[in-house]
């Protein structure tokens, strides 16, 4: 790990494996603080994965559609992003029930990262399921359950994350490697995009993003070994290695949101590097001292 003087020391302990799936492609990590457990998914294997750290308790359920991310709605269940658009998720019988399809007119699409805004919005992205074509945008649920584009278009799109005070939005064009600034208006109009920091891809390519206490975002690097974090300045302040080489996204959890908690894939793996990368695929965590930011549940246009 590298880091700043000004920084001091953040990360106090190393990644470890802690659910060993193996999974293709885990996403999306959320701490649900109702329930006091980390919720993600496999969107290639299609699963939604539940992870209780104080009891152990591991479970999955099957989705009907590649799932790029699970969030709690505020009075129970859950919002999941699919191929084919939002979907209310039922944990208690394991239904979906369709809420809105954003983009019906680009089937090669599929919504891939998400996050909730401290005024219980909704924001999310969507992007080529080939990886290739610029067709994918960031979107804001409206409290009449409409999905408003905020973004120009993207290949992958990755995030978004939102700072302390709620005026900052961040999000990804993880090709490109850039992470976007936008200031968040009061009606949820994004103003001002800027470049906030850029990955040359040597070092990866910015994966999901996420913001602790202090304001710094972490964003986890795929094909890059490990995860930044940089200052709200767009400074670099330090690095975190990993045992693998996709870390896709992160998230703080925890009785004192401490424990970040990582998803990484093996998918990109060729045989041969898999044998290289055991773990390649699991569920990571690691202790800081920053701690991260209480966990909103969604409460407009559900």
């Amino acid at each position: 790990m590298t880091q700043s003087k000004a920084a001091g020391t953040v990360q106090r302990s190393e990644p470890q494996s802690v659910w060993s799936l193996g999974g293709p492609l885990l996403e999306g990590p959320a701490w649900v603080e109702r329930d006091a457990a980390l919720w993600f998914v496999d969107i290639k294997s299609r699963r939604i994965h539940r992870f209780d750290p104080a009891g152990g308790d591991k479970r999955s359920w099957d989705a009907p559609g590649q799932v790029g991310f699970v969030l709690p709605i505020a009075g129970g269940g859950f919002v999941a992003g699919l191929q084919e658009g939002l979907f209310r998720f039922d944990e208690r019988d394991g239904s979906f029930t369709e809420l809105a399809r954003p983009e019906p007119d680009q089937p090669g699409n599929r919504l891939n990262d998400a996050t909730v805004d401290p005024n219980g919005r909704l924001w999310f992205g969507s992007m080529d399921d080939g990886e290739i074509a610029k067709s994918g945008a960031i979107y804001r649920l409206a409290a009449d359950g409409s999905c408003v584009p905020s973004s120009p278009l993207c290949s992958i799109t990755n995030g978004p994350a939102v700072s302390p005070d709620g005026r900052t939005l961040y999000h990804v064009d993880t090709l490109h490697g850039i992470i976007h600034a936008c200031a968040l208006e009061e009606d949820g109009r994004l103003t001002g995009r800027r470049e906030f920091a850029r990955i040359p891809s040597t070092e990866g390519y910015p994966d999901g993003p996420t913001v602790d206490a202090e304001g710094c975002v972490w964003v986890g690097l795929y094909a890059g070994w490990g995860a930044k974090r940089f200052a709200p300045s767009g400074e670099l302040l330090e690095t975190v290695c990993f045992p693998v080489s996709a870390v896709t996204k992160l998230a703080f959890g925890g009785p004192n949101l401490t424990t970040v908690y990582a998803t990484t894939a093996n998918k990109h793996l060729k045989p041969e590097e898999r044998e290289r990368e055991p773990q390649a695929g699991d569920l990571f965590a690691f202790e800081v001292s920053v701690p991260g930011l209480p966990s909103a549940e969604i409460s407009v246009g559900v």
